[in-house]
């Protein structure tokens, strides 16, 4: 299973859906980059391999960022959603 997140402006959290195959998600990985190289404000209709019902739609122009990773059994191996992690050093 791959997960694509997708960073929006102004909004902290990513949106991220799923694929199974690594071509669909390296299919949309592109499809994204073309996007946002354009800077058009049409709409892009994502849908989730994982979770069918899920779709959500985002205005072109505001997409920031994508980050593809793949995911294997049930945890993402320790990462975490989106592209950094913040850790609190006590001293």
């Amino acid at each position: 299973m791959f997960t694509i997140d997708i960073v929006l402006q102004d909004i902290p959290l990513p949106i991220s859906v799923h694929r199974k195959e690594s071509e669909a998600a390296n299919s949309l990985y592109q499809e994204i980059l073309q996007v946002m190289r354009s800077g058009s404000s049409d709409l892009v209709e994502l849908t989730c391999d994982k979770d069918e019902e899920k779709k959500v739609a985002v205005k072109g122009n505001m997409i920031c960022a994508v980050n593809i990773n793949k995911r294997s059994g049930g945890m993402a191996e320790g990462r975490v959603p989106g592209f950094f992690a913040a850790t609190a050093v006590s001293e």
